[in-house]
């Protein structure tokens, strides 16, 4: 009884590991094998093994600061961050109960090696990777004025309709139906090809590489809404139509992330074409705002759905379709479906005549397309008509049943019809190359003829062409390597749902923000090698 008392005294003072008490209960063994029996044969084992014990401790504590200096010496005094350190835990298991909750810091450093030695120990595991390490965005949080309250006051953002419903659900409109089978059953909604700048926003936000601080940042996002701003103003006088743009720049280059390169590593979006942003004169009768012409947004990288012939400064991205998936399993399954759609018409149109625009080729390829057997045209009438070109289930039906679908200009040279075709596995025909061929880049392939058909507009426009004859004299296998080309271009050309936290496939958002980065990276290494 007086045996225990002792060893439990002893425990609570020394703290004393498991195969510390193993040893000193050898030592009374023995003495009370050579017939010690009593309390004085276990004090003289006992004390020895305590000041081996304390010696080990000492010069364990004078390795320990040799090791780690300074900095090893105020370790010992604070709470570890685990509860039980990773090494000692890996000694004890299976081998008896754990280490008391009680165990000091002292005893933790004692038995577990130098930071230096177990740095040494695990060379061989190399340090996690920074999957962010070049790809960090910082966000800038503007005043509401610049985005969210034009969003507010979305009734009166454009002329001629409500854009309110087209702004829900982060941008992407109303959610589709199947359309009668034309659409799948997730993903789809009924987006319009103006609202990129909030659709971008939000999935900005939930951006994987987000940085509160600019220094770390590969670029910076200024979050402005130039397209709303933009279409709300359009027929105002030029001086309410540029106010907000010069505000946001006033505001940017009194900010210190802003000063660092001139603003040359920031990056917005316009979800607009460079017609709509950069008027020259300030002339109340000329169009659109003159954002693109102010000096500090030349600094800037814009995106923006079709750049200037003369001034591709900035990179122009894909229209946003009625397509949003998730995840790739979903991208897959509409990939097979229109893989797998029947094409009883050879080319189709989907438009309307554009009266107003001179040297237009929209009467020779109507007057073509509707002498042929082989065309399917479908000529945009007025809303809620069978042939209403703003009904998404009524044009993405069009496409899936043709091979071919012209492209001609638009009110500018592009159309979001190129990319709603694209998705429908219809192979585009262009009649101008500044169409897509210069300005989709980053997105398109680099060899145009593997995924669409060039007819040059003035052969069509001056009936040297027939477009019919052009198109039939590809062979089939020709065709049909060129729409698994397009069908593959999917992903790359659509817009994820930008609430979604479980994209998992790289879309346009993706290739548009790497450009950004390797922008700015070479603005970056220009400035260095001129330093």
């Amino acid at each position: 009884m007086a045996r225990q008392t002792h060893l439990q005294t002893d425990d609570e003072a020394m703290k004393l590991t498991s195969s510390e008490v193993n040893l000193q209960k050898d030592a009374e063994d023995a003495a009370d094998k050579h017939g010690g029996g009593g309390g004085v044969g276990v004090l003289r084992p006992s004390r020895i093994c305590h000041l081996g014990v304390l010696s080990t401790a000492f010069w364990a504590f004078v390795f320990f600061m040799h090791y780690s200096g300074t900095q090893g010496a105020s370790v010992l005094f604070k709470q570890p961050t685990f509860s039980i350190p990773p090494l000692l835990s890996g000694n004890t298991v299976g081998r008896g109960p754990s280490p008391p909750a009680q165990l000091s810091a002292l005893a933790v450093q004692a038995q577990s090696p130098p930071p230096a030695a177990a740095a040494r120990e695990d060379r061989s595991v190399p340090a996690p990777a920074d999957r962010c390490a070049g790809r960090y965005i910082y966000m800038y949080d503007l005043p509401a004025r610049f985005n969210d309250d034009l969003i507010r006051d979305c009734k009166h953002l454009w002329r001629f309709y409500d854009m309110c419903p087209l702004l829900a659900n982060s941008g992407m409109g109303r959610p589709l139906g199947d359309e009668g089978g034309v659409f799948s059953p997730r993903g789809w909604y009924a987006t319009n090809q103006f609202t990129l700048d909030v659709i971008f926003h939000v999935r900005m936000r939930g951006y994987e590489c987000l940085t509160g601080d600019p220094s770390l940042a590969a670029a910076l996002y200024v979050p402005f809404y130039a397209s709303l701003d933009g279409g709300r103003h359009m027929w105002n006088s030029t001086a309410l139509r540029d106010a907000l743009a010069l505000d946001l720049v006033g505001w940017l280059a009194r900010r210190p992330e802003w000063r660092a390169m001139g603003g040359r590593d920031h990056f917005m979006v316009a979800g607009r074409t460079a017609w709509d942003f950069r008027r020259y004169d300030d002339v109340d009768e000329q169009w659109g705002t003159k954002l693109l012409n102010n000096p500090g947004v030349q600094n800037m990288t814009v995106l923006i759905l079709e750049t200037s012939p003369w001034r591709r400064t900035n990179f122009a991205v894909p229209y946003p379709t009625y397509f949003h998936p998730e995840t790739a399993a979903e991208v897959a399954a509409w990939q097979e479906k229109v893989r797998g759609a029947e094409r009883t018409w050879l080319f189709a149109f989907a438009g309307a005549p554009h009266p107003w625009q001179r040297d237009t080729l929209r009467p020779e390829i109507f007057q073509q397309c509707g002498a042929s057997s082989r065309c399917r045209l479908f000529r945009c009438g007025r809303k809620g008509s069978a042939s209403d070109c703003k009904s998404p289930g009524a044009v993405m039906r069009v496409f899936e049943e043709s091979d071919f679908c012209l492209q001609p200009r638009g009110d500018s040279l592009t159309r979001r019809s190129t990319f709603d075709a694209i998705l429908a596995g219809c192979i585009p025909v262009f009649f101008h190359p500044g169409s897509a061929y210069t300005q989709y880049t980053l997105h398109l392939p680099k060899e145009p003829e593997s995924w669409s058909v060039l007819i040059v507009h003035t052969d069509v426009s001056e009936r040297n062409v027939s477009i019919e004859e052009r198109l039939a004299r590809i062979p089939p296998e020709t065709v049909r390597a060129m729409r698994e080309e397009v069908i593959r271009l999917i992903p790359r050309v659509v817009y994820a749902n930008p609430t979604s936290r479980s994209v998992d496939f790289k879309d346009a958002f993706d290739v548009a923000v790497e450009a950004v980065i390797d922008r700015v990276a070479k603005r970056r290494r220009g400035d260095a090698e001129a330093r």
